[in-house]
Order: structure tokens, then C-alpha cells, then sequence
């Protein structure tokens, strides 16, 4: 296919081939351990440019990879010799503060709609990671700050708009192929490319509660117990996280945190911070009032483009002594200063939604635990990679086969995976993959087969 062929004559958006100015940093996502090379990125402005790209890869056999954001830790927004369909130049946001919804394109990052959304003292759950992607994020559950107040991040959709396999648009909502719909809160890109997402808002900011505190090291068993007390009658307002880390001051010394939000009145407020910091002798404490757009972006920093990652999840229905054992020595042997353990609290809204009301299946009260491996030092890719693989298999006696599919990792059998995260609902999804994209045209995901 010559490069001087009109490839999209009404395509409004830039067409990069290998060689272009601009290509090689299209191409590039968030994880640095990916290093693909697309035979075309489209890079769209808006639906009709999708449509015309799926057309095309269809018509030609490329693969199309879809990119948001570009965040997702298994690379899977670029494809190898494919067609990405690149959507990071869409990233209108429209807030409707009266009825307190936003419209948000599928470029957009959370900390854009964030922005958008607190110019109205609105919120919506998003990521911890203001450089996340929306689409990704949310097609795949949306764990984020606000969870346990308003469920996750599909629980506030109200529609998307998708462009299907064979180029043409539905808006998928409850009243509107809602079949698809349910599928899309949860399955990921399964179903085709999401343009465009309505959520439902809610009165939150400008100025929450919340930050991080850290302990020193001799301190991490008790931190962890502490936490894991507190979480067990943790009320709806109360959203945290737990992270075994580096300091941030270069020592290498193994550091545990405890990272929260709260929504609540200043003073039930004031006294979960304070409860947090008395699980241990505090080295950092930067617990209180905090804009909710800096509380979304203060892990960024600790998420670097270009790093290299590679990471595995699972989901502990109890964080038991022997599970916290295994956690504290592994965060003793990590090798990486980038790298950390990070233990994610569910409760609240998000276990009260019904199993069988959207595709995701993390309904259940418990701890979704991470074992993120991260470097930049070429010489730690081994190490880092083992380290993570060995911790995982240690941890395997205190999980379920329940997975959060944004974290599937690089490597990772994704039908297996899928089989595993969609458990009861895989049957169903199957029957809505064969209706809705019968020739799996989408299957850079977490693939579920028709």
C-alpha cells in the first residue's frame, strides 16, 4: 500500500504511517515496556473519523487497536502491524450542572473531566491517577476516590456512544440496546469503540478530605492490622488504600502508606485522619483538606510515562495475618524503588450494587491487592519481572479467581483471564460479543471469544 495512497479521503483527523512526523510518539503509551509498531495510527476528531477507520482496517485485515488514554498496563491500546485508532485528540468535556451530568469524549483524561466537573462542586468516581484515561478506566470498572460513596465508575454512566464493527453508531443506555449497555459497564472494548460517555454527577468539592500518611518501616505489619480494623466498619465516606513503598527521599527504606478519602462532615473527617495516623510513628503526614483535583492527581507523579510496568492482581476476600506476613516480606525483597504493593479497599456503594446489574463482577466486600512492578533501569527489568511473578505466587493461597480487568497484566492468557474476571456473566457476554461484533474485530482486550 503505497504511502502517497488516499487512504481516507473524508477523514478530518492526521493518518501517521512509520516514517511520519509524529508517528513515533503516537505510538507510544503510558507502560514503556511496550514497543509496538502500528502500520497506520488514525488519529480522530471525531465519530465519523472512527467510523471511517474501523471501515478501513475492516475492508484492509489490519487489527485495530484502540487508544484512549494509553494507560493500560497491558499495552493493549497499540497493536503490531495493525490499525490504532488513536482518540487522544478527542477530548471535549460538557457539564450540565443543572442536570448534573457531563458528556466527555474518549480521549479525555480524568484529570480534564475533573476539572470540568469541579468548576460546579460535581464529581464523579474516577481514577487515582489524573493522567488515566476516562474510556479505559470506566469500560473496565472505575475504581477510583469516590467509590464507596457513588460505586464505581460504570454505576454513573447513564450512555455511551459506540461505533460498532461495521462502522456504524448506536447510543447504547438503558432505554437503547440495553443489552450493550449492560455489557459495556465492565466488559472493556469488547464491543467496539466507545466515542463518547454520559455519567451522572454529584455534589462533591471544591474541597474534600483526605492525602496520604506514611510510617516508618519497623511499623508496616501493625500499619497494615490497624488499616484492616478500620476498613472492617469503614461507612460509606471512607474510601482508602494501603501502599507498601520506597521513601521518596532516595534511602530505598520500605515505607508503609495510607492513602484516603473522605467525603463526610469536617469533623467525622478529621477523625478518620486521625485514626490513620495512629496505626504507627508517622515520617509523612499530608492528612486533611485537599481540593478533590489534587487529591486525583497526587499519585501521578509516582506513575511516570515512559516507565517500564508490569503488574498482576488479584482480589483477598480478608486481609489475614498470613497474607499481610507474605506482603511485608515481599516489600522487604522488592528491587525496584519504583515498585510498590498496593491493597485496595472494596466496600460501601460499590458491594451494594447488584451482581447481575452490569458485567463487573467486584461486588464483594475485600481487598483487591497489586503487586505493581515498575523501573526504568533496564538492569531491573529481570529482577522487577520476577520479583512481581514470585509475590503473586505467594499470595495465591488468600485470593479468588475474581480479577479486575484493567489490571490484567502484559503476558497474561486474556480468554482465561477474561473467564476468571467475568466468572457467571462470561456466558452472557459471549452471546452479546456474537450479536454485537460476531468476527471479534475488537479483540486487543481482555478478549472475550464469541
Amino acid at each position: 500500500m503505497p504511502a502517497s495512497e488516499p487512504l481516507l479521503p473524508s477523514f478530518r483527523g492526521q493518518i501517521l504511517a512509520p516514517g511520519d512526523d509524529g508517528y513515533e510518539q503516537a505510538r507510544r503509551v503510558h507502560n514503556g515496556m511496550i514497543d509496538k509498531r502500528p502500520a497506520l495510527i488514525t488519529r480522530c476528531v471525531g465519530v465519523a473519523d472512527i467510523a471511517d477507520a474501523v471501515r478501513y482496517a475492516t475492508a484492509h485485515w489490519l487489527e485495530i487497536s484502540v487508544r484512549g488514554g494509553g494507560h493500560n498496563v497491558g499495552g493493549r491500546a497499540v497493536t503490531e502491524g495493525g490499525l490504532m485508532i488513536d482518540l487522544s485528540a478527542m477530548k471535549s468535556v460538557h457539564v450540565d450542572a443543572a442536570a448534573r451530568t457531563a458528556v466527555c469524549e474518549g480521549g479525555a483524561l480524568w484529570r480534564e473531566l475533573n476539572r470540568e466537573t469541579q468548576l460546579h462542586g460535581l464529581a464523579v468516581t474516577g481514577g487515582v491517577v489524573g493522567s488515566t484515561g476516562v474510556a479505559g478506566l470506566t469500560l473496565g470498572g472505575g475504581l477510583g476516590w469516590l467509590m464507596s460513596k457513588f460505586g464505581l465508575a460504570l454505576d454513573n454512566l447513564l450512555a455511551v456512544t459506540v461505533v460498532l464493527a461495521d462502522g456504524s453508531v448506536v447510543r447504547a443506555s438503558a432505554a437503547h440496546h440495553p443489552d450493550l449497555f449492560w455489557a459495556l459497564r465492565g466488559g472493556g472494548g469488547n464491543f467496539g469503540v466507545a466515542a463518547a460517555f454520559e455519567f451522572r454527577l454529584h455534589p462533591l468539592g471544591p474541597l474534600t478530605t483526605g492525602g496520604l500518611a506514611a510510617f516508618a518501616p519497623p511499623d508496616t505489619r501493625a500499619v497494615l492490622r490497624g488499616w484492616r480494623a478500620m476498613m472492617a466498619t469503614a461507612g460509606d465516606d471512607l474510601t482508602s488504600v494501603a501502599a507498601l513503598i520506597s521513601a521518596p527521599d532516595g534511602s530505598g527504606a520500605k515505607i508503609a502508606g495510607i492513602a484516603a478519602c473522605h467525603t463526610g462532615a469536617q469533623p467525622e473527617a478529621e477523625a478518620a485522619m486521625a485514626h490513620i495516623r495512629s496505626f504507627g510513628t508517622v515520617v509523612h503526614d499530608a492528612l486533611g483538606p485537599i481540593p478533590y483535583t489534587t487529591l486525583n492527581t497526587m499519585m501521578d507523579g509516582d506513575y511516570p510515562r515512559g516507565a517500564h510496568n508490569y503488574w498482576k492482581s488479584a482480589f483477598m476476600p480478608e486481609l489475614s495475618d498470613a497474607a499481610i506476613e507474605v506482603l511485608a516480606e515481599a516489600h522487604a525483597a522488592c528491587p525496584s524503588g519504583m515498585s510498590q504493593l498496593a491493597i485496595e479497599h472494596l466496600h460501601g456503594a460499590v458491594c451494594r450494587v447488584p451482581l447481575d446489574a452490569t458485567a463487573c463482577t467486584l461486588r464483594t466486600a475485600g481487598f483487591n491487592a497489586l503487586v505493581v512492578g515498575q523501573w526504568q533501569d533496564p538492569a531491573l527489568s529481570a529482577p522487577t519481572i520476577a520479583w512481581v511473578r514470585e509475590t503473586f505466587a505467594r499470595l495465591q493461597p488468600f485470593v479468588t479467581r475474581q480479577q479486575y480487568v484493567n489490571y490484567v497484566a502484559t503476558d497474561e492468557d486474556t480468554n482465561a483471564a477474561a473467564r476468571g474476571a467475568y466468572g457467571p456473566h462470561f456466558e452472557r457476554l459471549q452471546a452479546i460479543k456474537r450479536q454485537y461484533d460476531p468476527g471479534n474485530v475488537f479483540h486487543l482486550n481482555v478478549n472475550i471469544v464469541p
